[in-house]
């Protein structure tokens, strides 16, 4: 009689628990809070999460402030998803310091916290989905520095103060390039774009004006490298400064292809999105995620561009997911 119980409890146990505890919990609600929407890079990172909750059969809830400087829409758009009791946060912080109080709200409610794209100054997070920025900026200052051979007089265009992940390329860039090249002259590293296109082209023109015998410039982002390219373009000055930059977009690839510019460090924004969404669920769920989570980045040439590598970091399929999506 105890064998013929045991034996039930174990033929049924795995039903009770939903398949021995792999099922997962069903119509999952995750909250995704980028810095933006207007660039293509969180269109990308947008794509990522449909597709990752497309697989999972999840409802993922969107929204942004409108500027990439708005901390106190970001800070509401949270506690926002705070009050809707969402089963998890996945959030890019605008500010690596003014959304550490709402990150601790978060966690007081007892909602997972997986920050992605930009370090939060705080432990109260489950996992952290990002590129290695500080070895970006260091891939940028080795290819900088091969293309000036190592020498001549060279500006950083900042992206915004307190953003995190910019913040590291911009570093990484500097102390790579000091090791690697101590008579390569960084005349100026203290000039900020700002959050809007307008603004950064204004900043990228002072600088060409500022500093008339430059002989590269180095852009840590979306916004500062399109803005870089649209100043040298008013000044004449595309192709007589090595330029190189972060991330693209349709008008950046073909400056690119034209030797506007001299080399683009690509991060998977998709892969970014997918990996974060996917973290978010197994932590929902219960389950264990690892505390940083990398994704690639690569330096695209004119002489690899066409490599399957960099073509799939330059053109991501986010057509396919973004058309599915259903408005939640």
């Amino acid at each position: 009689m105890i064998f013929r119980l045991a034996f039930l409890i174990l033929t049924l146990f795995p039903l009770i628990t939903g398949c021995g505890g792999n099922a997962g919990k069903k119509n999952l609600k995750i909250a995704v809070v980028p810095k933006g929407k207007t660039h293509i890079f969180w269109k990308s990172v947008r794509a990522g999460a449909m597709k990752a909750a497309h697989e999972h059969k999840i409802n993922i809830l969107w929204e942004s402030p409108e500027k990439e400087s708005d901390r106190q829409t970001q800070i509401q758009i949270v506690q926002g998803f705070i009050s809707q009791n969402v089963d998890a946060l996945v959030l890019a912080p605008l500010d690596s310091r003014s959304l550490v109080p709402v990150v601790k709200s978060v966690n007081r409610r007892e909602i997972p916290v997986i920050i992605f794209d930009s370090d939060l100054a705080s432990e109260d997070y489950v996992s952290f989905v990002a590129t290695n920025n500080y070895r970006g900026g260091g891939l940028c200052a080795e290819i900088m520095a091969e293309k000036l051979e190592e020498k001549g007089r060279v500006a950083i265009l900042r992206f915004l103060e307190g953003s995190a992940s910019t913040t590291n390329r911009e570093q990484g860039f500097l102390d790579r390039m000091r090791q690697i090249a101590p008579e390569v002259n960084i005349v100026s590293s203290d000039r900020y774009a700002g959050a809007t296109f307008e603004e950064a082209v204004k900043a990228a023109e002072q600088l060409l004006t500022d500093f008339p015998k430059l002989k590269g410039v180095y852009t840590p982002n979306e916004t500062t490298t399109y803005a870089m390219l649209e100043a040298l373009k008013k000044t004449g000055k595309t192709g007589t400064i090595k330029f190189v930059g972060f991330d693209s977009n349709d008008s950046i690839t073909p400056a690119l292809e034209a030797g506007h510019i001299d080399a683009l460090a690509l991060q998977d924004p998709f892969q970014m999105g997918y990996e974060a969404v996917i973290a978010a669920i197994k932590t929902a769920n219960g389950e264990e995620v690892d505390r940083r989570i990398e994704t690639r980045i690569a330096i695209a040439t004119h002489e690899n561009l066409s490599s399957p590598d960099v073509q799939t970091l330059l053109h991501p399929d986010i057509d396919k997911w973004l058309k599915t999506e259903k408005p939640k």
